[in-house]
């Protein structure tokens, strides 16, 4: 893994891979940002927060793949 990246708002690498490790590589990348690991569909607020990454992954895959490219908001 190359260093953290403070600038960096967007993990499309991260599609298809388990959400998991998805979350720990946003926490090394941004360490100051909250990664919530959802379910994909889930009913949420809309609300922009500059401080949050979402990893959404498809609740009928037992892998628990990234479905959507995690990003800050």
């Amino acid at each position: 893994m190359a260093g953290a990246d403070p600038k960096r708002t967007s993990w499309p690498e991260l599609v298809g891979i388990p959400a998991t490790p998805a979350a720990m590589r946003i926490n090394h990348d941004r360490p100051e940002l909250v990664v919530e690991v959802l379910p994909l569909g889930i009913k949420l607020d809309k609300g922009f927060d500059p401080k949050r990454v979402r990893v959404f992954y498809n609740p009928r895959d037992s892998a628990g793949l990234v479905a959507k490219v995690p990003v800050v908001g």
